[in-house]
């Protein structure tokens, strides 16, 4: 508990309890696991190449590999202040090679001490595990809770599909929705993004100190080092970028910030609509036993979980903007200004997840209030003057859009009133009878069945 208390970033002390699941892609210790998964692949795979001096591991050779236990404070050790006879490297991944040279130098694997991080620079190691880390974090994280986010909004949708309510554009009243299409709306701008994020790939590359295989070549000029390298990506399930500079320019980065950043958005817009119903009344709260919503009024219940979830989609957004226009940028073949920049990555996936089980806590405590929301309905009849009009066109009636709009604009209208205006328009009784059976309740188009589309 003291040491949440101490914490800087909430991300580790208020909120660490719905950031937890990250630690293990974002981290520092999850940083240098997958530098760890990266180089002991990367050996393996020198082995399993014909035209390479190495010779192939075993099976209980590579499964001792791919099942190191890693002591992380040594590895830490031999970067800051050295290990063992090692000096301290103040450089991260060259500490993660030592630490396996260390771990294998007393194996049946101490003769290919040498090959590890054979002819790589750290960027290679860096960039596939920050790929890896990406794209383990989106599928085993991100995508199950908005998963989850969307099969609850989908089920607000088709439990609220048949509710009519008031529309409002300009913030005006405006022809009616049901409070069901409403939420199919979010329903649907959600699925959309969901899909591209699950299609999403993350690249990598892995082509030396200026992306050009200089020492892998002068090695072995004779392999086929871009396909070698196409294929060790691919196997990770990361896509090859095979043209970069020492650096993979990370554009694909800004492609997975910029879908997460819109579903934040999306997010965001439906949040401070669900706050502006629950100030109307139209949504009620559940109250939670021994909870507060004031310090002074007791009466309160506040939508703080939709506020929480406004202020860190908020947040999100503004690191995942800074993100995508700083990591694509690089002077000349690299500078390390990125470096910094990539160990924030969890910070914005932090805030944006804090956001989304902020959503799903608030949905969980909130019900439709179908009484007021009807009656609010009914104080607007002037809403089917649109429909009225949109008949008498259909009928060759005279200029209808403009003598609505004189009986109703900027007026306070009854539906008697309008009654008593189709009495008097110059159509049959039939066209009367039928303009007469409209409501503002039952002027709602086919909003509920809108609900049911995929």
């Amino acid at each position: 508990m003291s040491s949440k208390l101490h914490a800087v970033s909430p991300i580790d002390g208020k909120y660490a309890s719905k950031t937890k699941e990250l630690s293990k892609y974002f981290s520092e210790a999850a940083l240098i696991k997958h530098r760890v998964k990266v180089e002991v692949e990367y050996l393996i795979a020198l082995s399993e190449h014909n035209d390479v001096k190495l010779r192939e591991f075993n099976s209980d050779e590579k499964s001792f590999l791919r099942n190191l236990e890693i002591d992380l404070q040594i590895v830490k050790d031999i970067e800051v202040k050295g290990y063992d006879n090692i000096p301290a490297t103040n450089h991260d991944v060259k500490a993660v090679e030592y630490y396996l040279k260390l771990k294998l130098n007393h194996t049946s694997l101490n003769n290919s001490l040498q090959w590890i991080h054979f002819g790589l620079t750290s960027e290679d190691v860096n960039n596939i595990a920050y790929a890896l880390m990406l794209s383990n974090a989106k599928e085993q994280v991100m995508i199950p809770k908005l998963n989850e986010m969307y099969n609850v909004i989908e089920g607000l949708a088709q439990k609220y599909k048949g509710i009519p309510m008031l529309a409002r554009t300009h913030g005006q009243p405006a022809s009616p929705t049901t409070f069901g299409k409403e939420f199919k709306n979010y329903s649907a701008r959600l699925k959309r993004q969901l899909d591209q994020l699950k299609q999403y790939k993350v690249l990598a590359k892995l082509n030396g100190a200026t992306g050009n295989y200089n020492a892998h070549y002068s090695a072995y000029p004779n392999v086929d080092w871009v396909k070698f390298s196409k294929d060790f990506i691919s196997k990770l399930n990361l896509e090859p970028n095979l043209i970069t500079t020492q650096i993979e320019p990370h554009d694909s980065y800004a492609e997975l910030f910029d879908i997460m950043r819109r579903i934040n958005n999306i997010f965001h817009n439906f949040v401070t609509d669900m706050w502006r119903y629950v100030s109307d009344g139209w949504v009620k709260q559940k109250t939670v036993e021994g909870e507060i919503g004031s310090s002074t009024m007791p009466h309160k219940v506040n939508p703080i979980d939709f506020e929480n979830a406004e202020g860190n989609f908020g947040v999100a957004n503004s690191l995942f903007i800074h993100f995508s226009e700083k990591l694509t940028k690089s002077r000349l073949q690299r500078d390390l200004s990125d470096s910094t920049v990539l160990r924030n990555l969890g910070v914005a996936f932090g805030h944006s997840l804090i956001g989304y089980k902020s959503v799903l806590k608030g949905l969980s405590k909130i019900d439709v209030n179908e009484k007021k929301v009807i009656s609010e309905l009914k104080k607007h009849p002037e809403v089917i003057a649109e429909a009225i009009q949109t008949v008498l066109r259909r009928e060759n009636s005279e200029m209808p859009y403009e003598r609505l709009k004189e009986l109703t604009q900027g007026k306070k209208v009854s539906l008697e009133d309008l009654r008593l205006f189709i009495d008097g328009l110059n159509v049959s009784l039939d066209v009367k009878n039928e303009l007469k059976l409209l409501t503002p309740e039952n002027y709602i188009g086919i909003a509920d069945k809108l609900v049911n589309l995929n």
